[in-house]
């Protein structure tokens, strides 16, 4: 249930490669703007396993059978660094509503934090396809929270995590606290953790990089 996106080459890459590179993340719009390509392009492939209904569109000329969604997804992102990642699968999710979850790092020492849910905005989730962006899963620890306050919204009928970079640490610990069906759409699985709890090669913290260092 894990697409890796980098065993792919595809303009994907580039996208990704940008967000990587130390002289391209001095731009923070550029940086925004690759958050939000990528994750339209993981929206699209994980929209080929929604479910579908036919409809009959009308044209000036006729009539065009169209697939379209029986359900529309919610899409929950967490606060702050998932905002661009939030928009690329909103341009392509129009009528989806969203949710929203703080979730941030509490250092005692440089090796050793806590993570802390503070706000969450949602709607109901009860029985819906249920889309989690985040853009680094480094412990998989915020991304278990975030999912158990969603759970006060009701219980998924799915749950869909996008990311654009993923520790396999992450992934071994999520596929504990997560449902068995989760599904994982990645856009590269980079194979170190520091002691700090950084993926490396990794790309900084994408919240800084996004929206400005934070006090």
């Amino acid at each position: 249930m894990i697409h890796d996106f980098s065993k792919t080459s595809s303009i994907f890459s580039t996208f990704l490669g940008e967000l990587r590179d130390i002289d391209v993340q001095n731009d923070s719009m550029r940086f925004r703007r690759n958050l939000e390509r990528i994750s339209e392009i993981l929206g699209y492939e994980l929209s080929k396993k929604l479910d579908y209904e036919t409809k009959d569109i009308v044209t000036p000329l006729g009539v065009a059978p169209t697939a379209v969604l029986k359900k529309q997804p919610v899409l929950a992102t967490i606060l702050r660094a998932g905002l661009g990642m939030h928009m690329g699968l909103l341009n392509y999710f129009d009528k989806a509503e969203s949710a929203f979850v703080s979730a941030y790092r509490k250092h005692s020492t440089a090796e050793e934090f806590e993570i802390y849910v503070e706000y969450m905005a949602a709607p109901k989730i009860d029985g819906k396809v249920l889309i989690i962006n985040d853009p680094m899963l480094a412990t998989g620890g915020s991304m278990h929270l975030v999912y158990k306050a969603l759970l006060k919204q009701g219980r998924p009928s799915r749950v869909i995590i996008v990311a654009a970079i993923a520790s396999p640490e992450s992934l071994v610990y999520l596929k504990k606290y997560l449902p068995d069906t989760t599904e994982y759409y990645i856009g590269a699985i980079d194979k170190e953790l520091t002691a700090q709890a950084y993926i490396v090669p990794g790309l900084g913290d994408a919240g800084d990089l996004a929206f400005g260092e934070k006090c």
